[in-house]
């Protein structure tokens, strides 16, 4: 009878004659290979720099990198989120990380006699569209960003939806259509149609009334929103990989199962601004709600055409809003030259187009959001120091749901359940409990925002102007926001 202590011992020679014989086997392939000249020279060992280069950047978040350091969001960013979401405490102690020296960081400006706390209060609904059969009076001055069902799983819609209703917001569906999982939870929607017209098309991709109609149906359909453009990739359409595509994505968008979702990169019927104009209007006859418009700032002359058309036409051409979005925002696929190098970022691009919708005397009539990095109180208060009269978040929400940036949304191996449609990684994410910290995250940053405000000594945080927030320059000196882009009265 052979012992234990035998049968391991012979186990353990098996398992070093396989490893050897392996590795045998993987220095061949390798040495009379030609495509990879590291593999070549250097059989077997020159594999682990792959496996090194796809570590990396998991030990660098965990291990190396400073609380401030990471791109595009940092750890400090992040833990702010999920301590907000978690509906935790986000006092801290001991001083500050963040170095207040680099150019550009904003440092708002306190008020000798800030607003009392029984005197604070908070940002009043706003309303949208006054002219329209059915008018929006939005209540949240944060709301969830345009994030498409398909780019996200279906739990994270169901989760983002039930937290926005529990918190009062909006959630924008993003040009991927409108799924049974945004309205499930009861909140406000806001309908982006993108420029292939997702959920919205005819057979041929051309935008069909019938359809249109047949969304605004829908009491919780709010607003719609024309996306020309989007942070991540001005320029370019929508790509949602064919292994994301199910039947069932397929149906809502409109297109063919298990291929891939290209959106044109601009809408084909629209060629200059009285034809936006003209589908603007279009699409508000048809739907009987405000319709509003989504672009990136680069070029920036047609803006200024957009609103002179707007007077020569009358105010009431005018889109019912203008959403901005930063040429450094987020997205689950894109090219990157484009996220690299195309389009103004949110900082420049904000301020930018306020001062020309002031310029043409449309501040009461069209109101202005802001989109692009913004998921700390610090960064929606400097958008509305700026300007804006609301702020979206996508990433932020992201964050809120349990994302931990592992940077693979167009894999669809997503480790958190929030952008796969692979069954087994979607069950981690329980749209009940994620719903909670959705709502929470967007309750702990209207007060923290609040907190800046009353700081400030204003009383509400639409109360913000440019005089309030400094920002440093490059000779080590801050300046008065007011100051770099001066303000333009209505």
């Amino acid at each position: 009878m052979i012992s234990l202590v035998d049968w391991l011992s012979s186990l353990f020679v098996f398992l070093i004659g396989l490893a050897a014989a392996g590795i045998l086997v993987l220095f061949i392939i390798d040495r009379t290979q030609t495509k990879d000249a590291v593999r070549h020279n250097y059989p077997v060992i020159g594999r682990l720099r792959y496996l090194f280069t796809e570590l990396g950047e998991f030990f660098r978040q965990y291990f190396f990198a400073m609380d401030r350091e990471e791109m595009p969001f940092n750890r400090a960013q992040r833990d702010w989120v999920y301590r907000a979401s978690k509906g935790e405490s986000n006092t801290v102690a001991f001083g500050s990380t963040r170095s207040l020296e680099p150019i550009g960081t904003p440092i708002f400006v306190n008020c000798p006699w800030p607003t009392l706390d029984e005197d604070a209060v908070s940002a009043a609904p706003m309303l949208i569209g006054p002219n329209c059969p059915t008018p929006y009076a939005a209540p949240s001055i944060f709301n969830v960003s345009a994030m498409s069902y398909g780019a996200l799983s279906a739990p994270a819609v169901r989760a983002l939806s039930k937290g926005a209703q529990l918190a009062g917001c909006w959630m924008n569906t993003g040009e991927g259509g409108l799924s049974p999982f945004h309205l499930e939870g009861g909140c406000d929607v806001v309908f982006q149609i993108g420029t292939a017209k997702y959920g919205v098309r005819d057979q041929e991709g051309n935008l069909s009334d019938a359809k249109l109609r047949e969304v605004a149906s829908h009491d919780q359909v709010r607003m719609f929103e024309l996306k020309l453009s989007q942070g991540a990739k001005p320029g370019k359409g929508g790509i949602l990989p064919a292994e994301k595509v199910s039947e069932e994505i397929a149906e809502i968008r409109g297109i063919k199962p298990h291929e891939a979702s290209i959106s044109p990169n601009r809408h084909p019927e629209i060629d200059s601004v009285d034809d936006l104009l003209d589908m603007v209007a279009h699409i508000r006859e048809v739907t009987g709600k405000p319709v509003g418009l989504k672009a990136v700032i680069g070029a920036y002359g047609w803006v200024d055409e957009l609103f002179e058309a707007i007077k020569t036409r009358g105010i009431d051409s005018a889109p019912d809003f203008f959403t901005v979005d930063g040429g450094d925002g987020g997205t689950g696929a894109a090219p990157m030259p484009l996220i690299d190098n195309v389009g103004l970022t949110l900082r420049e691009a904000l301020p930018m187009l306020v001062d020309l919708r002031n310029k043409h005397g449309l501040k009461d009539r069209i109101p202005i959001i802001a989109s692009g990095k913004l998921v700390t109180p610090g960064e929606v208060a400097w958008a509305l120091c700026a300007g804006a009269d609301f702020i979206n978040s996508a990433r932020g929400f992201m964050f809120a749901l349990g994302c931990i940036q592992a940077m693979k949304c167009n894999k669809n191996t997503c480790p958190t359940g929030i952008t796969t449609h692979d069954a087994r990684l979607q069950r981690g994410l329980d749209p009940a409990d994620k719903s909670v910290r959705v709502a929470n995250f967007v309750k702990d940053m209207r007060k923290e925002v609040g907190i800046i405000a009353h700081s400030c000594g204003v009383r509400e945080p639409r109360g913000l102007r440019r005089y309030h927030v400094r920002m440093v320059c490059a000779d080590g000196r801050s300046r008065s926001l007011d100051e770099l882009y001066p303000s333009i009265a209505a």
